[in-house]
């Protein structure tokens, strides 16, 4: 289900206060609401770039449907924060110089093909986000990434199997179930500023 403006910016908001509390206090905020599109459960990553050069500063998030909208913002934001293993833990300080971006998922799919060759066929670039799952590693990728980087679904298959620590050329191989979701997402446009929705292409994670 797509959502409004108006959903797209208390998520954002959340997640900034998430954040904000748990630097402060320590403390989880509790998941408040009577909203039923807020209670539906959806995969949900936050990502926090720095501002005004938009360097990566975290991201996390929850592929799956697994909790409540508003219960995965805010778990994913505290992470994105503080449990990003790339990143040292956000201060409270830094805080005023990030901006907040929340993608909001949807249920991801497995890709069927005859041989795993098609699935460059299969994959749109600025739609779709991968996911590579198998016995020797599993991995993900945004649908943004791949227009940032410039790939065409071949690299975007490749780039996911080294995001998961596989062999690059392993979707090949016929040994891994691939599936694909894309997103919407809002961001600030400036730290604790206006709430905007993102063109897929134009963010980032």
């Amino acid at each position: 289900m797509s959502l409004d403006i108006r959903v797209g910016t208390l998520l954002v908001k959340t997640a900034r206060k998430a954040i904000q509390i748990f630097l402060e206090r320590g403390e989880i905020m509790d998941a408040q609401n009577t909203d039923d599109i807020l209670s539906e459960k959806r995969g949900v990553f936050v990502t926090l770039n720095t501002y005004p050069n938009m360097m990566l500063r975290g991201c996390i998030g929850f592929p799956y449907p697994i909790m409540p909208l508003m219960e995965a913002v805010i778990k994913a934001a505290v992470s994105a924060a503080v449990n990003d293993p790339r990143f040292p833990p956000l201060t409270r300080g830094e805080l005023d110089n990030v901006v907040v971006e929340v993608s909001v998922l949807t249920p991801p799919e497995e890709i069927t093909v005859s041989k795993p060759a098609e699935l460059v066929r299969e994959i749109v670039i600025g739609r779709d986000g991968l996911i590579i799952e198998s016995n020797e590693g599993s991995g993900l990728l945004l649908p943004q990434v791949a227009v940032e980087e410039g790939w065409d679904a071949e690299e975007f298959l490749t780039h996911l199997c080294i995001k998961a620590g596989l062999r690059p050329t392993y979707w090949l191989e016929g040994r891994a179930i691939i599936k694909r979701f894309t997103a919407q997402i809002f961001a600030e446009k400036a730290p604790n500023g206006d709430v905007v929705e993102v063109p897929l292409g134009a963010a980032r994670c």
